[in-house]
């Protein structure tokens, strides 16, 4: 018999377990290793929000209203019995504790990894969204700071498909879907030295920002 959130009909026994072990493990790889809170987050089924309301504005892209954190620090067992409340929950990391995010479209962020990785630059993890975007991890304060440091860089009055994520939002992580539409992947997973000291946004924006100009047209 299945189970469900706000009324979607999710999956069978066999297959609830082996997708509920795999996401506490995520949940505690996150929280014990990286030292990120989770946040419980609603899923979209064929367009419909497991939150119940039907003029959701962000069908399977925000946390559950009436969920708790589980916090960074939180071992296998701690992570697995908190976990164990939300059921079919997809897993959502809250956005300028840890880290700020600068989200650029998919293939750019590609270039810009590559030409990152080539000078040498620090980096931090990367995600890819089921939409085209990418997502680079970097140290908190980056979305109040990004107009700013675009000025400093000349790139102010350029039209960039470029944007700061920061206090206040979240970004869907590895292995959850996103609204329905397919998994968040890791580009650059999290390692024990980025997931703690991500890089500070002005290391990247120069390199971003022209691969997104450049690619735009």
């Amino acid at each position: 018999m299945g189970f469900t959130i706000g009324g979607i009909r999710e999956m069978r026994s066999g297959s609830r377990r082996r997708v509920r072990t795999t996401e506490c493990t995520a949940v505690a790889e996150y929280t014990g290793l990286w030292g990120w809170d989770v946040v419980p987050g609603a899923r979209a089924v064929s367009g419909r929000c497991s939150c119940g309301d039907a003029s959701c504005t962000a069908p399977g892209a925000h946390p559950l209203s009436f969920a708790e954190p589980v916090p960074a620090g939180a071992g296998l067992d701690d992570a697995t019995k908190e976990w164990g409340r939300y059921p079919g929950a997809a897993l959502l990391l809250p956005v300028g504790r840890a880290f700020d995010v600068i989200e650029v479209a998919e293939p750019a962020g590609r270039l810009a990894l590559v030409r990152l990785e080539r000078m040498g630059l620090p980096l931090g993890p990367v995600c890819a969204t089921p939409t085209g975007r990418a997502q680079f991890f970097v140290a908190p304060g980056a979305a109040a700071e990004l107009p700013q440091l675009l000025y400093r860089m000349g790139w102010d009055d350029a039209d960039l498909d470029l944007r700061g994520l920061g206090p206040g939002d979240h970004v869907t992580a590895p292995p959850s879907d996103l609204g329905g539409l397919g998994p968040v992947r890791w580009l650059r997973p999290p390692t024990l030295d980025t997931a703690g000291a991500p890089p500070q946004a002005r290391l990247l924006l120069g390199t971003l920002a022209y691969i997104c100009h450049r690619t735009h047209f």
